[in-house]
């Protein structure tokens, strides 16, 4: 890799940053790189010592070496956004924060009930009520999403995997809500939370946990 990083391999390291371990498919959605481009692009990182590739064992994926994550700090900043990118990730930031409130309570109703018994997902009644309220929260992210999205492209990627996941739940994945390690609407929506606060330049604070 050339002493120069281009955008595409910054994005890359940034995904990593934000995901950790990636599979190819989960770098695709969160870089939009093409599977070409993206394989070229992790093997001049695995090259010049940025990242490995695991491809043994029950997990399997790319993530960034101890050199991988001091470059990603090095170069942030030559990567920083500037202008109307970086207006728009604020006026999300702002707007995110009141949905992910919302977001949180619907995941605790998703996992235990109004009793304090932890939800089997037998009532189908209590689970409808609970998914049409994240697609209420859905509604409201998809789109102030599509909104920073015109500005920040990678931002605006996390509305499709949301959606897909969303559609997951729709058709009677319970574990599609919030199973970790699933790609799940939980998973997705912390990363999109770090991405946020990564791309933002903003330290987690009381209203981020």
């Amino acid at each position: 890799m050339s002493t120069e990083t281009s955008d595409v391999e910054f994005d890359v390291l940034h995904a990593l940053k934000v995901k950790g371990l990636a599979n190819d498919e989960a770098l695709a959605a969160l870089t939009g790189l093409d599977a070409a481009t993206l394989t070229s692009t992790i093997d001049r990182l695995a090259d010049a010592g940025l990242v490995i590739r695991r491809d043994a064992g029950r997990v399997s994926g790319t993530m960034m070496t101890p050199a991988g994550r001091e470059a990603h700090e090095r170069l942030a900043p030559a990567f920083a956004l500037d202008g109307s990118a970086l207006a728009a990730t604020e006026t999300f930031h702002e707007a995110f924060g009141p949905i992910n409130a919302t977001f949180k309570k619907v995941c605790a109703a998703w996992q235990v009930r109004p009793d304090g018994a932890p939800n089997d997902h037998d009532d189908n009644s209590y689970d409808a009520a609970v998914v049409a309220d994240l697609e209420a929260v859905h509604e409201q992210v998809r789109a102030a999403l599509d909104t920073v999205g015109g500005e920040v492209p990678r931002l605006g990627r996390y509305r499709d995997r949301l959606t897909a996941a969303l559609d997951k739940v729709r058709a009677g994945d319970t574990a599609a809500f919030a199973r970790p390690m699933y790609d799940s609407y939980h998973d997705i929506w912390m990363e999109l939370h770090q991405d946020l606060l990564l791309t933002s330049g903003r330290e987690r604070g009381a209203g981020d946990e």
